[in-house]
């Protein structure tokens, strides 16, 4: 992590103060040990991913992001999970990052009491201390960014969720990152199409980078997807799941607008067939 962006720096930098204030409310030893009593998921988030001839979709909770404000008042995470889950979703991407991003650990404990789908912890993971908390709140699977870690750390921390039973999405930008979740032995990539320069999006960075990855390690497209063209394209392309959150947080219907991704990617492939 030698170059890293600012908006990045600054939500890390914020991430660990919000840790540090959590870990005096619990110390990691009580926190590990109730985390490890926990049930784990009926579902791995991996799988939720896998086998069908179209490609999945992980819809996303989140109240708003650092680029776009504020995505949809009183948003409710049990009633939007429920839509998403009636929509056609394979699995839920949970941000529980709070001061850019306004979410929490009640969201993600309210979309596992809400949802039998597996729970991404989309949020800024520094520390075992983050993983303990997924854990014990339900997530199936935590995010980690390689831009946010030493290739040591991502190694470390990779391991460390694994041993908990979580599933891990290694998230890049570019081919160096790429490389690094690689060495790492990623099981789960991430392609970020959101620069974290400058917050702009460019879906070919997924393309670009999806001839890079080895066989059998599945592709997630996150950032700019809009259109349910765009799922086709991503599919036939070698994508395994897509995550999308702002255009399903803005949609009046949440559901329906979910659905309508659904069946134009359904049609798609009958019409391939």
């Amino acid at each position: 992590m030698s170059t890293m962006p600012n908006v990045l720096e600054g939500i890390l930098a914020s991430t660990r103060l919000e840790l540090e204030r959590r870990k005096a409310e619990m110390s990691e030893a009580e926190l590990r040990s109730r985390a490890l009593a926990a049930p784990q998921p009926e579902r791995t988030f991996r799988a939720a991913l896998a086998g069908g001839p179209e490609i999945a979709i992980v819809a996303e909770f989140k109240r708003r992001s650092p680029s776009a404000g504020r995505l949809r008042e009183r948003a409710d995470v049990a009633a939007i999970v429920r839509a998403y889950e009636r929509g056609g979703a394979s699995a839920i991407s949970e941000l529980t990052e709070g001061p850019n991003f306004e979410g929490s650990l009640r969201d993600l404990g309210a979309a596992r009491e809400a949802c039998g789908l597996p729970l991404l912890r989309k949020d800024f993971v520094v520390d075992p201390y983050q993983l303990y908390e997924a854990r014990l709140a339900g997530a199936a699977a935590v995010l980690l960014i390689v831009a946010a870690l030493e290739a040591a750390e991502l190694e470390a921390l990779g391991a460390q969720a694994r041993a908990l039973g979580l599933d891990v999405l290694v998230e890049v930008h570019d081919a160096a990152e790429l490389d690094v979740a690689l060495a790492a032995d990623a099981e789960l990539i991430g392609i970020n199409n959101r620069d974290l320069r400058d917050f702009s999006v460019d879906l070919e960075r997924t393309f670009a980078l999806l001839r890079e990855v080895p066989a059998g390690v599945p592709v997630v497209s996150e950032s700019g997807i809009a259109s349910p063209e765009q799922l086709v394209r991503l599919r036939e392309a070698g994508a395994a799941a897509v995550l999308v959150g702002e255009s399903l947080m803005r949609a009046e219907d949440p559901e329906q607008a979910l659905r309508a991704f659904s069946a134009y990617s359904a049609q798609a492939v009958a019409r391939r067939a």
